[in-house]
């Protein structure tokens, strides 16, 4: 991404969005203005950062990132609202925004938030890519696959799951093989790197909170 982006503003009063593209163009960014979430996925853009108010009733900033990632854009999106509330935070950053900004906006604020998603707005792609592909995969599997492939994680052999499960080591066996086919994959290693990919923002949440 280059030095100065693109910044999409997404959702808000018509005079927040204004004030919002004020901003970025004094940032020496281009801006585009969006009165609600359709009319930025009419034609969802490929490149810049998101600016988007974290409205419950249009699905919060976390609608964005779900649509986004169905037609396979992966932009990084900050959420923004007049007063954000704790939980609301958290619930936008588990979902992959990264950053919140409360409304109205400071200057310095938005500046120091767009160097630094600009800065990693590449990586943050290709990780973005990989949760998702991860939690659509997981998501695949049975309520008994998924605690077999918890126990995998930690390192159990088929006996041991079988102890901890209460069955029998044939059926783990079974649960393995079917999850191994969900997964696409035919490692153990790899379908633990799944798992762990699919959790890699709530680790980072708990990490930073």
């Amino acid at each position: 991404m280059s030095d100065d982006p693109i910044l999409h503003i997404v959702g808000g009063s018509s005079r927040s969005r204004a004030e919002q593209a004020r901003l970025g163009f004094e940032l020496g960014c281009h801006c585009e203005t969006y009165a609600h979430i359709a009319e930025f996925m009419e034609r969802p853009p490929e490149d810049g950062i998101v600016l988007a108010r974290d409205d419950p009733a249009e699905g919060g900033a976390s609608k964005v990132l779900e649509l986004l990632a169905e037609t396979g854009r992966w932009l990084p999106v900050i959420a923004t609202a007049p007063r954000p509330r704790p939980l609301s935070v958290v619930e936008a950053v588990k979902a992959g925004v990264l950053d919140y900004i409360a409304l109205p906006m400071k200057p310095e604020r938005l500046a120091q938030s767009v160097k630094r998603i600009s800065r990693e707005a590449d990586a943050y792609a290709r990780a973005r890519r990989r949760i998702v592909e991860a939690r659509n995969r997981i998501a695949s599997l049975s309520p008994r696959e998924r605690e077999v492939l918890d126990w995998l994680a930690e390192g159990c052999s088929s006996k041991a799951i079988a102890r901890k499960l209460n069955i029998s080591p044939r059926t783990v066996e079974n649960h393995r093989a079917n999850l191994m086919t969900k997964l696409e994959t035919d490692r153990t290693a790899q379908a633990v790197k799944l798992q762990l990919e699919a959790h890699l923002v709530d680790e980072a949440l708990m990490t930073n909170g």
